[in-house]
């Protein structure tokens, strides 16, 4: 697209004449090319979708779209047929035929291709019946199914830019107050009201201003923002560009990490369209407001998604944090007013300013506004992006929309916010999910990593990495952090390895304490979570590791041993012929053995056994 648009009314009338040239009844068919699904080989798929419709003559006739992530990760590649809207999951290349001649050309359903819930074995034709979809509120996540990342057409069909349009007409005042009337917090991890950072940024004084994108996702599991800004960089950028002229800013960075490269590559694709089309850059749109930006790339330091590390970054120092005796509202990056956000939180800005402050502030809790995205993972059926209003109950996000624990097992704990985050029992399932019911439980919102355990997760080991983890991606700058979490690691290998002191449990807790009073940075301070919230709720676990030297669940090796049970095992002799080192012995027909002193628990034997003969302790 290489039209410049001058104006709102010219702006308008593209949208329109996009609007018109589309036919809502036309087949299409829509494929995930997000990271996800390309490493289930949705690329191949793509390539087979489009030399097969070249094939058969029907490039006029379908409309053939690659968009980025749908949130449905563990299904893909995924396919959505329009206009039935109907969903296709796990699609193989020897599919794409069958699609084509069936269900755009005859109008049939492929059975073989729907989604099955996997309790009731109930299977689904449309995307919108889907359990994992129904129960969503896909209010920001949504357009990622609708538009092609690099083709911003796509999202100008969505009315994509008419907020900024709107915005451009308004006074910055007014546009920060409608921010603040929404009380959007920052979906970073902080939580801090966007609409207040904002507002202290436009009075504060220095030139130039700077607005910024916190791209630089580090958590385990989390992965929001990146497809945020793979599927849907043009609402990412809107959202900045009307920050930027609500508090006077004309220079602009998205930081992002280098790990993302389909995200560094969509994003600036956008920014090209963007910059064409006279969005970017100067007088945008004939408002006189100039503004432009640019991707820097980070180097995957942890500690850099913390602000004023990320600012040293930029800076080309080391990602060390600061003490924030000053906020970086008044001096930021290179010491001059800045507002942080991060990708989330730009990407709600846009749907703020289109439907006001007051529509945002009706949804979620008295203190928490709006959606959120989680990143859904581990021991559940459904992993995923799932987008619900805050306040919504942990059980519904994991039995509803998640599908339940894997393979019928007992849920056990869910760690929220990130490798900082805490973890959190049976007994708080039905809490509300919002920014301070999950502090009073001592876990966090963090940017919303969500990691379900199952029963045979060990809490002790949990907290062990996460742990070895944070000390891993500790900058070193402060004592606290440096040397506190490096002994809390000590402490906790000894645990999990049988040399636990019965004293070690307060050594933790006094540590974590100690810690968390004063570390210099965010990440510093949070950092005990992890344990401080297990000894908290699992303590029993601690207390077993130590005076009992076993470990429950059946995970720490040093803890446990490996038998056979007589009664149930039919000498199959499977444990015998999977065992690495010998230690699984005996005849056909006959009760086997495994010698402790040879067994390295690795667990091949219990894995390979189809008779539930082989015992843990």
């Amino acid at each position: 697209m290489t039209i410049k648009i001058k104006s709102f009314g010219e702006l308008k009338e593209l949208q329109e004449k996009i609007k018109a040239g589309r036919d809502p009844r036309k087949p299409g068919i829509t494929l995930c090319v997000g990271t996800g699904c390309l490493a289930h080989g949705a690329m191949k798929v793509a390539d087979a979708f489009r030399e097969e419709i070249d094939k058969r003559g029907l490039s006029v006739k379908i409309d053939f779209r690659k968009t980025g992530c749908h949130g449905f990760c563990e299904r893909g590649p995924m396919v959505i047929i329009s206009p039935e809207n109907i969903f296709y999951q796990h699609v193989k290349v020897e599919d794409v035929g069958d699609i084509l001649e069936k269900t755009i050309l005859k109008g049939e359903v492929i059975d073989g291709l729907l989604y099955a819930n996997p309790q009731s074995g109930e299977k689904y034709v449309h995307e919108d019946e889907v359990p994992f979809y129904k129960l969503q509120t896909r209010t920001v996540f949504g357009m990622n199914s609708k538009v092609d990342p690099k083709n911003m057409e796509d999202y100008l069909a969505v009315d994509g830019y008419s907020a900024l349009a709107k915005a451009l007409a308004m006074n910055p005042e007014d546009i920060v107050r409608e921010v603040v009337t929404a009380n959007l917090r920052g979906r970073g991890g902080g939580g801090f009201p966007a609409g207040r950072k904002w507002e202290e940024t436009s009075k504060a004084k220095g030139s130039p201003k700077y607005v910024i994108c916190n791209a630089d996702e580090g958590d385990p599991g989390a992965y929001m923002d990146r497809s945020l800004l793979e599927g849907n960089p043009h609402l990412v950028l809107e959202g900045m560009i009307i920050g930027a002229f609500a508090i006077g800013s004309s220079e602009g960075y998205i930081y992002v990490r280098n790990e993302y490269p389909l995200a560094v590559e969509n994003i600036n694709v956008a920014i090209k369209q963007a910059r064409e089309a006279g969005l970017l850059g100067e007088n945008i749109l004939g408002s006189g407001f100039s503004f432009d930006l640019k991707v820097n790339r980070g180097g995957g330091a942890f500690v850099c998604g913390e602000s004023s590390a990320l600012f040293a970054s930029l800076e080309g120092r080391a990602g060390e944090p600061r003490a924030k005796y000053v906020h970086a509202t008044e001096k930021g990056l290179y010491d001059k007013p800045t507002n942080l956000n991060n990708v989330e939180t730009w990407a709600n800005v846009p749907f703020i300013i289109q439907n006001g402050g007051d529509w945002y502030a009706g949804i979620g809790t008295d203190h928490s506004k709006g959606t959120k995205i989680f990143s859904l993972v581990g021991k559940i059926n459904n992993t995923g992006l799932v987008e619900v209003p805050m306040g919504t109950s942990m059980r519904e996000i994991v039995f509803d929309i998640g599908g339940g624990i894997l393979n019928n097992r007992k849920f056990k704990a869910i760690q929220t916010g990130g490798p900082s985050g805490g973890c959190i029992p049976e007994a708080y399932l039905d809490m509300p999910v919002d920014y301070d019911e999950l502090t009073k439980v001592g876990s966090m919102m963090g940017s919303g990593g969500m990691i379900v355990m199952d029963e045979g997760t060990c809490m002790v080991d949990l907290a062990r990495y996460f742990t070895n983890f944070l000390a891993s991606e500790s900058c070193g700058k402060c004592v606290p952090c440096r040397e506190g979490l490096q002994r809390m690691r000590e402490i906790l290998v000894d645990i999990t390895e049988g040399r636990g002191q019965e004293a070690d449990i307060e050594l933790l807790e006094s540590l974590g304490a100690s810690i968390k009073d004063g570390a210099l940075c965010a990440l510093g301070s949070s950092a005990p979570n992890p344990v401080l919230s297990t000894i908290r709720y699992f303590r029993d676990e601690y207390e077993a590791h130590i005076k009992e030297k076993r470990c429950p669940a059946g995970v720490c090796k040093a803890l446990i041993t490996y038998s056979v049970d007589p009664a149930k095992c039919t000498g199959c002799t499977l444990c015998a012929k999977v065992c690495p080192v010998g230690a699984a012995t005996g005849e056909k027909k006959k009760v086997h053995a495994i010698d402790p002193d040879k067994c390295t628990r690795c667990g091949a034997c219990k894995e390979s056994c189809q008779f539930d003969a082989i015992i843990v302790r």
